[in-house]
């Protein structure tokens, strides 16, 4: 089949491995872009929430909700009106709260215009919903190929609207939502089509962790803003993809949390259970605070609780990775400021906190979280791996995966329900993987034990510049066509993807 998207490898085959970043700091793999409007202040404006989605209708066992892809004008900086591609209009998307073996059924309605195509990140979910990247939504009066949105079909394409199913037929978890379009998701996720999916059930509801007010989502994402105040993206002049410069990433100068450039929030001195998602196109964050004593207790990962707590003094973070902490700000006095800051990027700020006053707190961090087990690495297992590379795949160079370009009619495996396999992935530069619909264990780096953010169900793991990660996965319930992909957006986009098929 012939990749005529592909354009940008015909531009990029003069590019080498040190413009990639193979030379650049090991922390971070993306170009910077500076916006051209002024930046705000930071800590003037206070951290939003994003709202709960309530369903239509219930029925038993089913909740059904309505979605509106739409633009929307916001204010994001000071004095100057952004556009978004926003979910109900909203940066991020309203968050979605349900119940684990409970069926959320979404209607999602395009009125933009470009297609999408919506995934459930972390989701066990049916292919048929799974959003591979050519079930396309189309806008409204359109079809596939219509007005150059897309040269290549062979998906399930709809237009207007389109039902999504998911069974949530898994733990409790941090999930997310964001647009999964081939070739554009790193220009639509960075304009607005992403947003929380919280999956709860009774095992966690028993435990006595900060609740209501005092559990908070923090979506982090970076971005970089025209003079006019749209969002900066490096648009590839000739078709799909990005300028060259900004093959290995994009990297914004503003911190976004929750939508807001650098908020600040004013909390109790007591616990707060923090859901943190990194949503950034390509930045990884090492967050900590300013000022002690407080550190992050790990209570969960990409899939759910962990078996007991996990102190950490910093949070390192790649795109698409969660993290479920407690805080404990009782070790701060009423009056206190304390900053979170990446210290990827010179502790850079990234939201406040002011602690207001003293309350009482009933919370407390149990020594036993969740009663899953640690899977032992099994002995004749399938074994596959997975190479993420930049190299000359057919005589073009870009991103690949086992030295192949994402190819929608090929499968680069066929892996048996129910069945243990032990995945190893090979890195050149940084590439958080994700695996589609099923969580894994990790099981070692570079041969020896697993690193200290690898614990409990991942379905995203950050793999560092030349790095071997195994990991234990099995694939149960649903068959069909799955992904396996770098998480850095533009890498995706310039074909570091390989489908594989469930049977």
């Amino acid at each position: 089949m012939k990749l005529s998207r592909r354009g940008f490898l015909t531009a990029a085959g003069a590019l080498t491995l040190t413009s990639c970043g193979l030379e650049a700091s090991p922390s971070q793999s993306g170009e910077l872009l500076r916006s051209q409007a002024p930046l705000p202040e930071p800590f003037k404006v206070p951290l939003p929430i994003p709202p709960v989605k309530r369903p239509v209708r219930t029925e038993a066992g089913v909740d059904y909700y309505r979605v509106v892809q739409r633009k929307a004008s916001l204010d994001i900086l000071p004095g100057l009106k952004t556009e978004v591609l926003g979910y109900d209009g909203l940066l991020p998307g309203p968050t979605f709260d349900v119940r684990s073996g409970r069926t959320t059924v979404v209607e999602q309605v395009n009125q933009l215009d470009v297609p999408t195509a919506v995934h459930l990140h972390g989701g066990h979910t049916p292919a048929a919903s799974d959003g591979w990247p050519l079930d396309l939504l189309m806008p409204p009066g359109e079809h596939s190929g219509h007005a150059g949105h897309h040269t290549m079909t062979g998906g399930d394409v709809k237009t207007g609207s389109r039902t999504y199913t998911y069974p949530n037929t898994q733990r409790a978890a941090t999930l997310w939502y964001h647009d999964h379009r081939m070739d554009y998701t790193a220009p639509q996720v960075y304009r607005g089509l992403f947003g929380l999916h919280l999956i709860r059930d009774d095992e966690e509801d028993q435990l006595p962790l900060p609740k209501g007010d005092r559990e908070i989502p923090l979506i982090i994402a970076d971005r970089a803003f025209a003079a006019d105040g749209s969002f900066l993206y490096p648009a590839a002049k000739d078709g799909p993809g990005v300028e060259s410069k900004y093959m290995e990433g994009v990297i914004g100068d503003v911190t976004l949390v929750n939508g807001a450039p650098w908020p600040v929030h004013e909390v109790d001195a007591v616990r707060y259970r923090l859901r943190i998602l990194n949503a950034a196109n390509a930045r990884r964050y090492e967050l900590a605070f300013d000022k002690g004593p407080a550190n992050f207790v790990q209570i969960g990962s990409d899939g759910g609780l962990l078996d007991a707590p996990i102190e950490h003094e910093t949070l390192v973070i790649a795109p698409a990775e969660r993290f479920d902490v407690i805080v404990d700000f009782s070790q701060y006095q009423p009056g206190d400021e304390v900053t979170l800051v990446n210290k990827l990027d010179n502790n850079s700020n990234v939201l406040r906190f002011k602690v207001a006053r003293k309350a009482s707190d009933d919370s407390r961090i149990p020594a036993k979280l969740s009663s899953y087990a640690i899977l032992p690495k099994p002995s004749g297992v399938v074994r596959r791996e997975w190479r993420f590379r930049r190299g000359d795949a057919g005589g073009h160079k870009g991103w690949t995966i086992n030295g192949k370009p994402f190819d929608p009619e090929v499968m680069q495996a066929q892996v048996k329900l129910d069945q243990d396999e032990i995945w190893s992935f090979v890195t050149d530069v940084h590439h958080p993987v994700h695996v589609h619909l099923a969580p894994f264990q990790v099981l070692s780096r570079r041969g020896k034990g697993r690193g200290p953010y690898d614990a409990g169900w991942k379905d995203t793991v950050d793999i560092r510049p030349a790095e071997v990660v195994e990991v234990l996965v099995k694939f149960t319930a649903h068959k069909g066509k799955y992904l396996i992909h770098c998480h850095n957006l533009e890498h995706e986009d310039m074909a570091m993807m390989a489908g594989f098929e469930t049977i």
